[in-house]
């Protein structure tokens, strides 16, 4: 058997390698087009930093007034941040209170006093909204909510129970973006988040344009029979709707990889981004804004991930070095996406599984629920949005006595603030976020 010519099974299972996780979120079978979509007239982008393993928010932004900073030290013990660790601008909300960032934000901070930040306090998850004596009698409690792998298939969701698809896809199905192969793009790992009905999430390693193992042959006549080949099974469904879905997924990352080959020449990111894991994330998305921006109106969700934020221990100096990486890899984003002219058009923001306890376990914090969450774009109204939780151990705003907070903006309320900016209409985001109605109001404000 000439080997030019022919591969092995093991070979052929290799074919397509990158490609396996290539719509690998798409494998539903559910769900069709609808009939009408929202009306696309320009670009925009969606870019979700998560922050895996739950991130402090408590330590994110501390309030400055003397009252309330008190209460934070007092509670926090050795977690909380001294005057050495609180950056030296303050930030402060529409009231004129002062609040600080962590020290380890220095380019988010600039960002707010430019007006292009906002943070978003005690966001999580909720069916809807939620008082402590009804939590503490069961009422309408989001399922599993201190558990990882749970809390993270909800906050992609956008909903307190396991589902199959996630906001930012089901945001695409509303614009019929199922056969834009270039809209749903994970950089890190496969994510719910981007799983729509019709869209099926893509992901991208950083740097690569996704060429397919087997079919670099020489001369181009023989991987040209290859591609023919493979294109022809992937036709064989045989009438199996798991196998129809499998050969959908790979057909999608044969189309993406086609698209990544044929545009080799894209425009160079100039920026200097920082050598980190969501530094070369972040690039990468830079690199794929630029491709599909240019072929005219559209939409796009993106997903980063940092990980590292289940801080049980050693909590001071890892958060400092996550809220670094964090701070100048978005930074860096940011001005990318200015220099190409876009920066009106893209939105970055940060989610998590839950936050963490406002009470220290010794080293590092517990698994919490309500947190807080910062929005990077030009389009954004910068500034603080929502309530901190009143600083009282078995209080109003704490679940069960160790400064767990119970949120009092919902995923669904972040999530629809976003969706309008992003073209949605009201009734769109009504069904992209089945528990909106629940709440008093679908717009938290910081966006134009």
């Amino acid at each position: 058997m000439n080997n030019q010519h022919f591969t092995s099974r093991r070979d052929f299972l290799k074919l397509g390698t990158g490609l396996a996780a290539l719509g690998m979120m798409g494998l539903g079978l559910g769900g069709t087009r609808r009939a009408e979509a929202a009306v696309v007239n320009d670009y925009k982008a969606l870019v979700c930093v998560y922050l895996n393993g739950g991130n402090d928010g408590n330590n994110l932004i501390v309030p400055l007034d003397a009252t309330r900073y008190a209460a934070y030290k007092s509670i926090r013990g050795n977690l909380a941040l001294g005057a050495n660790e609180l950056l030296p601008t303050p930030v402060m909300d529409a009231n004129n209170n002062p609040y600080a960032l962590h020290y380890g934000l220095p380019e988010m901070n600039a960002q707010f006093i430019a007006g292009k930040l906002a943070v978003v306090l005690n966001t999580g998850m909720l069916a809807s909204p939620l008082t402590r004596a009804q939590y503490l009698q069961g009422a309408n409690v989001p399922t599993s909510l201190f558990s990882h792998p749970d809390q993270t298939m909800q906050a992609q969701a956008g909903q307190p129970m396991a589902v199959g698809t996630g906001w930012g896809g089901r945001l695409l199905d509303t614009f019929n973006a199922g056969a834009d192969t270039l809209a749903a793009i994970s950089v890190s790992a496969p994510a719910l988040l981007l799983q729509g009905k019709t869209v099926a999430g893509n992901l991208v390693t950083p740097g690569t344009d996704l060429s397919l193992s087997g079919l670099s042959l020489w001369d181009q006549s023989a991987a040209s029979v290859r591609r023919q080949a493979l294109n022809q099974l992937l036709g064989l469904d045989g009438g199996n709707l798991v196998r129809q879905a499998a050969n959908a997924a790979i057909v999608d990352g044969l189309q993406l990889a086609d698209a990544l080959q044929s545009n080799t020449n894209l425009p160079t990111v100039t920026t200097v981004f920082p050598g980190t894991s969501i530094g070369n994330q972040l690039k990468e998305v830079v690199r794929l804004i630029l491709l599909r921006s240019q072929q005219g109106p559209g939409r796009q969700v993106f997903f980063c991930s940092l990980d590292g934020f289940d801080t049980h221990s050693s909590q001071d100096w890892q958060q400092w070095d996550l809220f670094t990486q964090l701070s100048q890899a978005l930074d860096a984003f940011f001005q990318a996406t200015q220099t190409a002219g876009l920066g009106q058009q893209i939105t970055a923001f940060t989610q998590s599984e839950f936050g963490r306890t406002l009470q220290s376990n010794g080293s590092g914090s517990d698994h919490a629920w309500g947190s807080h969450h910062i929005v990077l774009g030009g389009a954004v109204h910068g500034g603080i949005y929502g309530v901190l939780p009143q600083f009282v151990l078995n209080g109003p705003d704490d679940a069960n006595g160790r400064g767990v907070w119970i949120p009092k903006i919902s995923t669904a309320q972040f999530g629809a603030t976003l969706g309008r900016w992003f073209g949605a209409s009201a009734t769109e985001l009504a069904l992209v976020f089945p528990n909106l109605a629940q709440f008093p109001n679908s717009d938290v404000g910081f966006m134009g």
